[in-house]
């Protein structure tokens, strides 16, 4: 059923769940709303309430804090919903970064619009995009993956379906597997470029860039401490697996191709002619001067 949301309209009887970025190690990407919404709302829900306190105290914020982790969440969840109905306002925060990435935080925000309790996000800290615009690969289109499966045979079949897509992949990874996770890319990847983003805002921070199998020498030889974002490039056009899947064309010449897509496909001459450079890794420019000068040329024979 649809709802349209009115984030800043007049107060609902229903309260307002608020999803506030934390620092993901530099304090001073606190923005101010953040701190604001903290001290004005009725009650935190906080992945890490340890971790919480700290954050909380360096900016003299007094607000209750309740913990909303995995082990808790159904039961937790509940509670923070019920509030919410009764009109109090939840401000949702992980242990760093953005709530609902890599955390519980998007169970409690679907059980919150399921009661027609308002969702309000902040922007702010996120390490995967932070990660991404400083890795030196594509920005234009990415997936974010985040923590790969743990068991080999999942891990695996993950990276497999993952093979021939051609955005820039951005996984999270912690220390102590990192050394695991480069090999089985590499295994099933091939030879790629990546860059390993280690400590991100932190004092420590370091990039590594380089091709997987340098990267990997890498991590053989290195004392390696602190979380990682692995950004990894996309599968590359005209590469093996895509050659495999496009032999279909390769015996018809180009004004075929596009009358292929014409004909079967019910393409018009300018879709078609995209698509025929796309399978051919051509500009569409080229493809449509060359397919209306051999059609032109056909028409005066």
């Amino acid at each position: 059923m649809l709802w349209q949301q009115k984030s800043f309209a007049e107060q609902m009887e229903q309260g307002t769940l608020y999803i506030v970025p934390t620092p993901i190690g530099n304090l001073e990407d606190m923005t101010f709303r953040a701190v604001r919404t903290l001290r004005e709302a009725d009650v935190i829900a906080a992945e890490d309430t340890r971790q919480t306190k700290k954050l909380l105290s360096h900016f003299d914020i007094h607000t209750p804090l309740v913990s909303y982790h995995e082990h808790n969440k159904y039961a937790s969840g509940r509670q923070l919903v019920e509030w919410l109905k009764e009109g109090k306002t939840v401000a949702l925060v992980s242990d760093a970064g953005m709530p609902g990435i890599s955390d519980p935080g998007y169970e409690l925000i679907v059980a919150a619009l399921a009661e027609r309790c308002r969702v309000v996000p902040l922007p702010g800290a996120n390490a995967a995009l932070t990660a991404l615009v400083a890795s030196g690969l594509p920005t234009g289109r990415f997936l974010f993956i985040g923590f790969l499966e743990r068991a080999k045979k999942e891990r695996r079949e993950q990276l497999l379906s993952l093979k021939t897509a051609a955005e820039t992949l951005i996984f999270y990874e912690a220390p102590h597997r990192l050394k695991e996770t480069l090999a089985a890319m590499y295994d099933v990847f091939g030879e790629r470029r990546v860059a390993l983003c280690r400590e991100l805002t932190k004092r420590f921070e370091e990039f590594i860039r380089g091709d997987l199998s340098e990267v990997i020498a890498w991590a053989e030889a290195a004392d390696i401490r602190g979380e990682f974002c692995v950004v990894v490039e996309g599968a590359r056009r005209g590469g093996e697996p895509e050659q495999e899947e496009e032999a279909w064309w390769q015996p018809l010449s180009l004004v075929e191709h596009v009358d292929y897509y014409v004909r079967e496909h019910g393409l018009s001459v300018k879709e078609a002619v995209k698509q025929a450079a796309g399978d051919r890794n051509m500009s569409k420019r080229d493809v449509y001067q060359q397919y209306h000068q051999r059609q032109e040329k056909k028409e005066f024979l």
